[in-house]
């Protein structure tokens, strides 16, 4: 019998890694995520709830070229928009 060593995610127990890194990861981006979703509510209060959690988990996936557009490079966004065509 084989011993697998997978690891669940401390804010999706649900999720389940072959990697700890990776794991650590996906925490880190849904503690982004939490995070921004917060301030998104606080800012525009007339969004639901789940709607404020998505805009959070986009952001957060997208965190590198948010980045980016906030560094001055607005055009950084144009690949948002690539990848949504290409999905």
């Amino acid at each position: 019998m084989a011993v697998e060593v997978v690891y669940r995610s401390s804010r999706d127990p649900e999720r389940l890694f072959m990697d700890k890194a990776e794991a650590d990861r996906y925490d880190k981006m849904l503690e982004l995520a939490e995070a921004l979703s917060s301030a998104l509510h606080k800012a525009v209060p007339s969004l639901n709830e789940e709607q404020v959690e998505e805009l959070g988990i986009f952001m957060a996936k997208n965190r590198d070229t948010f980045a980016k557009a906030f560094k001055n490079q607005p055009d950084a966004l144009a690949e948002l928009q690539a990848d949504s065509v290409d999905a």
